[in-house]
């Protein structure tokens, strides 16, 4: 299933995708959101529930941050071997790790902001891990298991500012796209081998594959869960591929009135227009 969170004629709610329309599974079958129907292992229900389901042109509603929110979206960076080479780093002997706030997340299709304090807005598109059941200590043999299935996050980073601090600069309100779509784990066959490709206003800007891991899922689930627990609606987003601005000779960041999309293979592809804050 491909599953999305969405507002519609002034509520929340929660479906499947299905061509050009979104079965409305928050009316069909009362759990609040996706994360709440994994936190209750309710995703066979809701599958059960599609057929019957009302249906809601996509046209008609907006895309909410596909988990609302997440309890957790820890963040690594530098898992792939061309970009730590081109931003001139060691590469890591384990993942280095941040977490992202929730008020950084947007919708598919909603704008994100160019904060006042600078011009340096990165793009930075990744394959998001979806966590499907609870677990501390998990075993790397073990830790597919616990994978519900797969996002999208394009982690805008303020350049200047992730200098002097990392959490500053990933963490600026309304900065990372996040969606469209939760795609349940029976639809990725190898999460470990899928184009991943950013495009800055129609020209592909980063051009990797999952394949070039430093870090499998396997193994950044089992570390991140060596830290702290890990529950149902929990996202690891996996790091992104070579070709971001900041790495680039002059550096090439995002400004108002671009439009950036992150498109993985199998997931599907995840677009936001950029605006200055006021």
């Amino acid at each position: 299933m491909k599953l999305l969170t969405f507002e519609h004629a002034g509520r929340a709610s929660w479906g499947a995708l299905a061509g050009d329309e979104v079965a409305d599974l928050g009316a069909a079958t009362g759990h609040a959101g996706i994360v709440e129907a994994l936190r209750e292992d309710a995703l066979g229900e809701a599958a059960s529930a599609v057929d019957a389901a009302a249906r809601i042109p996509l046209s008609e509603i907006g895309y909410l941050p596909v988990l609302a929110p997440p309890a957790k979206l820890v963040c690594i960076g530098l898992n792939y071997m061309v970009h730590v080479r081109e931003m001139n780093r060691t590469v890591p002997t384990v993942p280095s790790v941040f977490l992202k706030y929730h008020n950084a997340l947007v919708g598919h299709e909603r704008d994100i902001v160019r904060p006042r304090v600078s011009d340096a807005f990165d793009f930075e598109g990744e394959l998001a891990v979806v966590i499907g059941r609870a677990g501390r200590y998990i075993e790397e043999e073990d830790a597919l298991g616990y994978v519900a299935g797969y996002t999208i996050l394009n982690d805008g980073s303020i350049r200047d500012w992730q200098e002097e601090n990392l959490a500053a600069g990933k963490n600026f309100p309304d900065t990372s796209g996040f969606g469209p779509c939760f795609v349940t784990a029976d639809e990725i066959p190898d999460p470990h081998a899928l184009a991943v490709r950013t495009r800055l206003n129609g020209e592909t800007v980063q051009d990797g594959n999952t394949a070039d891991f430093i870090f499998g899922i396997p193994r950044l689930v089992s570390y991140v869960s060596g830290f702290t627990p890990l529950a149902p609606g929990d996202a690891i987003s996996t790091g992104t591929p070579h070709g971001v601005g900041h790495g680039r000779t002059p550096p090439l960041y995002m400004k108002p009135g671009d439009t950036i999309e992150v498109e993985i293979e199998r997931v599907g592809r995840l677009a936001n227009r950029v605006v200055q804050e006021s």
